[in-house]
């Protein structure tokens, strides 16, 4: 996911897109606990999706603001 895609995002999406991100960090690490995971670099691009999405949303927040 490339930043310019999650700047189109609304918050409602950005939010839904976050709780997915998490839900599948955590299924990810899951796996890779009991040895099932296949790709284990898939844990550092969702990590870095999650963190492309929370500096999206507290960019938003802060344009609010001001």
């Amino acid at each position: 996911m490339k930043a310019s895609e999650v700047r189109d995002m609304t918050t409602e999406e950005l939010e839904s897109k976050l709780k997915d991100l998490k839900a599948e960090l955590f299924n990810l690490r899951f796996q890779h606990s009991i040895n099932q995971l296949e790709n284990p670099m898939r844990i550092q691009v969702v990590k870095k999706d999650i963190a492309r999405v929370k500096t999206i949303l507290r960019e938003n927040e802060l344009k609010e603001e001001a």
